[in-house]
């Protein structure tokens, strides 16, 4: 790919891909290492790009790809050395106007369901993340992850099944 392409890319869906990039990373500054490197990855290959073919999923590809890549780096680089990383949130205060306590039970079970998302296995994790959080269709996602979509769909019904599962033992029921 050229710099002219990859540049229009960024332009046409470059928030979509670092939207993706946010939610496999859950880390600001590791979202923006991932996004930089799927767009320098474009532009390192030769591919001829296809506006036909959906280029939006070689990007999501491409990211999925990179992320898993540097998971399984940082869990051999874990299991010879072990090191922590101890996350901070702030918490942002309500409005005015708004019911402090809707407010605060909303953004509780937010913070529950990012936490389930991040437990969930890494098969039932970025089906969920892709088909929820990017929009992306079924058929998408299967080329994304090169499964037949038949297994895209088992793979969202039981993430979801453990979602709703693991939301009720934590005591939200619907």
């Amino acid at each position: 790919m050229n710099a002219r392409e990859v540049e229009k890319c960024v332009d046409a869906f470059g928030t979509d891909v670092y939207r993706f990039c946010l939610k496999l990373c859950a880390d600001k500054a590791d979202a923006e290492d991932l996004y930089q490197q799927t767009f320098l990855k474009a532009l390192e290959t030769e591919w001829t790009l296809d506006w036909e073919k959906n280029p939006k999923a070689l990007f999501f590809s491409l990211a999925y790809n990179l992320w898993r890549s540097d998971r399984r780096k940082w869990a051999r680089r874990n299991a010879i050395a072990p090191c922590s990383n101890y996350e901070t949130e702030t918490e942002t205060v309500a409005h005015s106007g708004e019911n402090m306590e809707e407010t605060y039970l909303q953004k509780e079970l937010i913070a529950e369901v990012r936490q389930i998302i991040r437990t969930l296995p890494e098969k039932f994790q970025v089906p969920l993340i892709l088909y929820y959080l990017s929009d992306c269709s079924i058929e998408q996602i299967a080329m994304i992850l090169r499964k037949p979509s038949g297994t895209v769909k088992s793979r969202l019904f039981k993430g979801r099944n453990l979602m709703k599962k693991r939301l009720e033992d934590a005591g939200y029921e619907r």
